[in-house]
C-alpha cells in the first residue's frame, strides 16, 4: 500500500518545475504531481507532445495552458480541469507568480 498527502513534502526551493509519478496501473496509466513555484512556464520554444490522454486539474494556485494548433489560451484557477487529446502540443505559459501551483495529471494510453 503507498499513500501521502499532495500538499506535504514540497521542496523549499525550485528552481524549475517538479513533476512526481505517485501511482502507474495498467493501460498503460501514469498518476503525476505537477508543483511549480513563482512564475514558471515550459523552455522557450518547448511544446509537450505526448502519445498519451493528459487529464489534468488545479489544486492550488494559477496557470496558463497555451495549444500550438489555435494558438488558444487557456486560464486556469483552482478546480479547473481539462482533458488533453494525445498529441495535441501545448506547454505552460505561467503559473501564479509569488505562490505554489500545484496540479494533478492523469496519464493514460
Amino acid at each position: 500500500m503507498k499513500h501521502g498527502n499532495l500538499f506535504s513534502q514540497i521542496p523549499g526551493v525550485l528552481t524549475e518545475e517538479l513533476a512526481e509519478t505517485l501511482a502507474t496501473g495498467s493501460g498503460p496509466l501514469r498518476i503525476e504531481r505537477i508543483v511549480s513555484r513563482g512564475d514558471h512556464a515550459s523552455p522557450e520554444g518547448h511544446w509537450y507532445d505526448q502519445s498519451e490522454v493528459e487529464w489534468v486539474v488545479l489544486l492550488r494556485g494559477s496557470g496558463i495552458l497555451r495549444f500550438e494548433e489555435d494558438g488558444q489560451l487557456l486560464k486556469m484557477g483552482v478546480g479547473d480541469w481539462v482533458e488533453i487529446p494525445a498529441h495535441c502540443r501545448h506547454r505552460v505559459e505561467s503559473t501564479a507568480a509569488g505562490e505554489e501551483t500545484l496540479w494533478l495529471a492523469v496519464f493514460s494510453g
